[in-house]
C-alpha cells in the first residue's frame, strides 16, 4: 500500500513559479513510479509529468515541457513538481499518483494505470 500526501498548491499570477510536493508513505519509495496529473474544470484528467522508479526515465507532457520539472528525493520519499512560467491554462487540480508495478524505464501517461492517488491540490493562475 502507498499513501500520498500533497502540498503546495495555491493562487499565483501568470509568469510565477510554484512547487508541488507529494510525500509517499508505506512502500519502498525508490521502487515506485511517480506521476503528476491535472484536471481542469470540464476537462479530462491529463498527464503532466512522471518519473520512473530508479530515476531511469522522466517524461513530460508537451504543454509543460521546458516549464515544469519533476524530481524525487528517495531519502524523503517525496516527489516534487517545480512549475515555472505559469499560465492561466495551467489552472487545475494537480494530483500525484504512484504505482510499483511498472517496468523500471516506464512512465505511463494514462491515469487509469496508476493505482495510488493523492487527494489533489488546486493551482489557480488567473487570466
Amino acid at each position: 500500500q502507498v499513501q500520498l500526501a500533497e502540498s503546495g498548491g495555491g493562487l499565483v499570477q501568470a509568469g510565477d513559479s510554484l512547487r508541488l510536493s507529494c510525500i509517499a508513505f508505506g512502500s519502498t519509495f525508490s521502487r515506485v513510479t511517480m506521476g503528476w496529473f491535472r484536471q481542469a474544470p470540464g476537462k479530462d484528467r491529463e498527464f503532466v509529468a512522471g518519473i520512473s522508479r530508479g530515476d531511469v526515465y522522466i517524461s513530460y507532457a508537451d504543454s509543460v515541457k521546458d516549464r515544469f520539472t519533476i524530481s524525487r528525493d528517495n531519502a524523503k520519499t517525496a516527489v516534487y513538481l517545480q512549475m515555472s512560467s505559469l499560465k492561466p491554462e495551467d489552472t487545475a487540480v494537480y494530483s500525484c499518483a504512484a504505482d510499483y508495478t511498472f517496468l523500471p524505464a516506464s512512465v505511463p501517461s494514462t491515469a487509469e494505470e496508476y493505482y495510488f492517488w493523492g487527494q489533489g491540490n488546486q493551482v489557480t493562475v488567473p487570466s
